[in-house]
């Protein structure tokens, strides 16, 4: 069983999770994007990213021309610029919106195209549903690409870079009506860098930079000096209102079944009653509660702020989520788009590449290896090894970001203790778990197979043992319950008295009986009555027949008591014993990512940034 507290204080490493996966190149490219491909485009890309035998060896170059000339063939918008043709990139706007191109570049916004997590769960959901659901999740995560018409099979690494940013800015700023629940499906206005945009500020502060192109050194047109700069700013309030956000974050899978319910939950909250909105929590200055937004310059033009007192909005869109893509693809990073997603996949960063440790064991030949030839430069190593260092960095920085948003949404009360604690008794006690957010539910965001949130307590005895746990992981991470693969095999018991808050599916099968599904799709024989004509209309149930949700999250202000029960039997001695809490929160369920066909290595890092918080711990005195 693995334990994650130690006496006398809390021990934060996941000691019952495998953290050990020698990730092979080829495990790196599957998680960034495998995609369906065309099976010539597919033949090439594996032998490109299978580890490095012999044969391989003596191929690469002639593999990797023919990859360039079948990406070509594959996806017509490879290589063609596109993005920057029609559409202006992050990048772009970032020359002047450093601050919030900072921001964003590590948001899960940018993630949302990025992620490898995405991707195996849309091949999974197109597989199950035979590929009818067509663009249903690309048009939200890759939003633009979709609008280029890039083919949604298209690999990651054939992608225009715009589709790459996911949720970038355009996709926000270009948009000039009010769709509403619409699963992405809204237009994103085209036009160069130098067509208006659309958002809350004051026209009258681009208009004064337009006046005096000389002063901030600015063009409206390719041709000229200066720096690119769009010809005006149309007012759009509806983008500081939460019916905005409404259009990908209400979302409705196959037979009626709701994937991602945040508006269903704001709109009857007490927050909308107040007036707050998503934009308040979300991108203000405090993560989690709406305290106001921080002042910032709109722009920084020419070397000049550009009116430094405006409120700013927080870029970073603050929530749980978390990365787990080659630290050299995500966070975005202009530095890093001197390399290829492809280049960036074969760079081993776990295995210590351009680290000064590593690159003198190679100079002093303590080490042999065969580089790819784009890293066979040990200086290139070295860049790219900085570029990796600073991208950790942001990602270390969100994780704060990540506890501070959780801790300030919720509250624990306790221990609640029943009675005096005595040696060969049972040991009764309780904690008050609350949601203080008023928006929508803890967790919330997509439901069924993500995300995770739990209670993880421990009791150390006087010697310093871990006589008893609840909310442990098994050796895959997975908790203790019906999902977990040690828990079958009889290699940990059943965690009986887990609390969590992660809302599943249900379907009834031919048996008459209810059973946790990862997607409310169809995936063998049991569930098939769901595919033939309702007897009652979806509408009336509010869902279809047969498949349901089974809510565990806590409503805004809600509260729930978590209770537990050590047997007397554990309690063998006098003296002050150690009562240990903390609540953890993963982004994906291991047993989810298996379910999909997530690498070792997608688990690996998934694992490594769970995150604990409200982690504390009291003394209690058992008498003999």
């Amino acid at each position: 069983m693995g334990r994650f507290f130690c006496a006398p204080v809390l021990a934060c490493a996941l000691s019952g999770v495998v953290l050990s996966y020698g990730a092979s190149l080829a495990d790196e490219a599957a998680a960034a994007s495998e995609t369906i491909q065309s099976q010539s485009t597919k033949s090439v890309l594996q032998l490109r990213f299978a580890e490095n035998t012999g044969e391989v060896r003596r191929r690469e170059g002639e593999a990797a021309k023919r990859a360039d000339e079948d990406v070509q063939k594959a996806d017509p918008h490879a290589g063609i610029g596109g993005d920057e043709a029609l559409y202006p990139t992050a990048a772009q706007c970032g020359g002047c919106h450093k601050q919030i191109y900072e921001e964003w570049s590590s948001s899960q916004h940018a993630y949302a195209s990025i992620s490898p997590m995405f991707h195996k769960f849309e091949q999974k959901f197109q597989k199950l549903t035979q590929g009818t659901v067509g663009t249903f999740c690309v048009r939200c995560h890759q939003q633009v690409g979709t609008q280029l018409g890039e083919a949604r099979e298209a690999p990651l690494w054939a992608r225009s870079q715009i589709s790459r940013e996911g949720v970038t800015c355009i996709t926000c700023h270009r948009v000039k009506e009010q769709y509403g629940k619409v699963n992405g499906e809204r237009r994103v206005e085209p036009g160069k860098i130098y067509e208006p945009v659309y958002g809350s500020g004051q026209k009258s502060v681009i208009k004064k930079v337009l006046a005096n192109k000389d002063t901030y050194s600015v063009k409206t047109a390719p041709d000229g000096r200066g720096n690119d700069i769009h010809k005006g700013m149309i007012t759009n309030d509806q983008i500081t209102k939460s019916e905005f956000c409404v259009s990908c974050h209400q979302v409705a899978v196959n037979l009626g079944i709701k994937l991602e319910i945040v508006w269903d939950q704001y709109r009857d909250s007490p927050a909308r009653k107040a007036g707050i909105s998503c934009q308040d929590c979300h991108m203000g200055k405090v993560p989690g509660q709406p305290k106001g937004y921080a002042t910032a310059p709109s722009a920084i033009v020419g070397g000049k702020e550009i009116n430094p007192g405006r409120k700013h909005a927080n870029h970073r869109f603050i929530g749980p989520g978390y990365s787990i893509a080659h630290p050299g693809i995500f966070p975005h990073n202009t530095k890093a788009q001197a390399y290829s997603v492809e280049d960036w996949l074969a760079f081993d960063w776990r295995g210590g590449w351009g680290t000064a440790k590593f690159e003198d064991k190679v100079a002093a030949g303590k080490i042999k290896a065969k580089f790819p030839k784009r890293w066979a430069d040990a200086l290139d190593r070295e860049d790219a090894r900085e570029i990796i260092d600073e991208n950790l960095k942001k990602l270390d920085e969100r994780d704060k970001l990540r506890r501070q948003v959780m801790e300030n949404s919720s509250n624990v009360d306790g221990p609640y203790i029943t009675g005096t604690p005595r040696i060969g008794s049972d040991l009764a006690f309780s904690f008050k778990i609350k949601n203080t957010n008023t928006g929508h539910n803890l967790p919330s965001g997509s439901l069924g197979a993500q995300p995770q949130l739990w209670v993880n307590v421990a009791l150390v005895d006087p010697d310093g043992q871990n006589i008893w746990e609840s909310g442990y992981v098994d050796s895959n991470g997975d908790m203790a319950d019906l999902h977990s693969l040690d828990v079958a095999a009889g290699r940990i018991d059943t965690d009986q008295m887990l609390v969590h808050f992660q809302t599943k599916f249900l379907t009834t099968n031919v048996k008459g009986t209810d059973r946790e599904m990862y997607l409310p799709v169809n995936f063998d024989i049991d569930p098939l009555p769901q595919l033939r004509p309702p007897s009652i209309p979806t509408t009336v149930l509010n869902h279809p027949p047969l498949v349901r949700m089974e809510n565990h999250s806590l409503t805004p202000l809600g509260m729930r008591e978590a209770t537990y029960q050590v047997p007397g039997n554990l309690i063998t001695k006098p003296g002050k014993y150690r009562l240990a809490f903390r609540m953890r929160s993963r982004a994906e369920p291991i047993y989810f990512m298996r379910f999909v066909g997530a690498t070792k290595a997608m688990e690996q890092s998934m694992n490594e940034r769970i995150m604990s918080f409200h982690d504390f711990a009291v003394d209690v005195d058992v008498k003999g």
